[in-house]
């Protein structure tokens, strides 16, 4: 067995010089262009972890990048976003000659002490897997790659007071951009969006159809692990879809089984709150209340 390594990268200037490129102009940001990166198949055994924002636009790229369970080939104009912390493994192929793009690297010291140090981590899809990237029209990696290269001229450019503001102000456009052509990717995949909600209705019917339960409620991660997607990514397609998230799915389907227990069988409320994964009957009798604005009795009252 091969042994898996995993590597830290602290600063943007490490991972210069891990990269062989030359040192960069600013220490906290730099843009890089991607056919200058190197990959080798002798590190394809090395699990990388940034100290540092990632915002990656690669087409051509001869490699496919490992997050999780999940691999992904980059052969079309994508963006895939790595916050600090993330653990990612490259499988390098062959070094394609005619790969392109730009990689933008953002220190989080760059954002402190502005408020996109707090909005940048609201932006749900630095938390998405490597298999939910976002695929770029020619028309959009056009203003990406725009945005882009006005961020790398500013830096480029003599350092003065607004040069800061002027590349954040920069970065805020790109990532709004990228929110605007997410939003979009959710709206124009419908049948992979479907998809996703019939094997969400699959897992929640057979998860509360378990009579012998015991095993709790159902989490947001554990339902996006079976889904084979990362929470984030499953909590926008559903609100973008239907306008509920995860969590509001989990709870109208636990009401659907409970009203079905309450009307077609002489159930307990204890019991039927065991067989929904409810550790005490109070919790599932305040939640069904809050949904329904009755009790379980008193909805079950008024069936009979």
């Amino acid at each position: 067995m091969v042994n898996k390594q995993i590597f830290k990268v602290k600063s943007i200037t490490e991972f210069h010089r891990i990269k062989g490129l030359p040192k960069p102009e600013h220490p906290l940001i730099s843009l890089v262009d991607y056919s200058a990166i190197k990959h080798s198949p002798d590190n394809n055994n090395i699990s990388w972890i940034y100290d540092f924002y990632s915002i990656s636009l690669k087409k051509n790229f001869n490699a496919k990048i490992k997050y999780g369970q999940q691999d992904y080939d980059f052969d079309e104009g994508t963006m895939f976003f790595i916050s600090p912390g993330q653990v990612f493994r490259i499988e390098a192929q062959q070094d394609s000659a005619d790969k392109s793009g730009w990689m933008l690297l953002i220190h989080p010291d760059f954002l402190w002490n502005l408020p996109l140090a707090k909005t940048i981590k609201g932006y749900a899809f630095f938390g998405y897997s490597v298999h939910e990237a976002l695929f770029l029209s020619n028309k959009e990696e056009v203003i990406i790659s725009g945005m882009m290269q006005n961020i790398q001229q500013e830096y480029h450019a003599n350092i003065d007071k607004f040069s800061q503001q002027i590349i954040i102000s920069q970065i805020e456009v790109l990532l709004n951009y990228a929110d605007r052509f997410y939003h979009r990717q959710f709206i124009t995949r419908k049948i992979a969006n479907h998809q996703v909600l019939d094997q969400l209705e699959t897992l929640l019917n057979n998860y509360f159809n378990d009579n012998a339960n015991g095993k709790g409620l159902p989490t947001v991660h554990f339902i996006a692990e079976q889904l084979n997607i990362s929470p984030d990514y499953l909590s926008t397609l559903l609100k973008v879809t239907t306008g509920q998230n995860t969590q509001q799915h989990i709870h109208e389907k636990l009401i659907e089984k409970a009203k079905e227990k309450l009307t077609a069988t002489s159930l307990s409320v204890s019991e039927i709150a065991y067989e929904l994964g409810f550790e005490h009957s109070q919790s599932f009798s305040k939640l069904f209340k809050t949904k329904t604005n009755l009790s379980p009795l008193e909805f079950r009252a008024s069936f009979n």
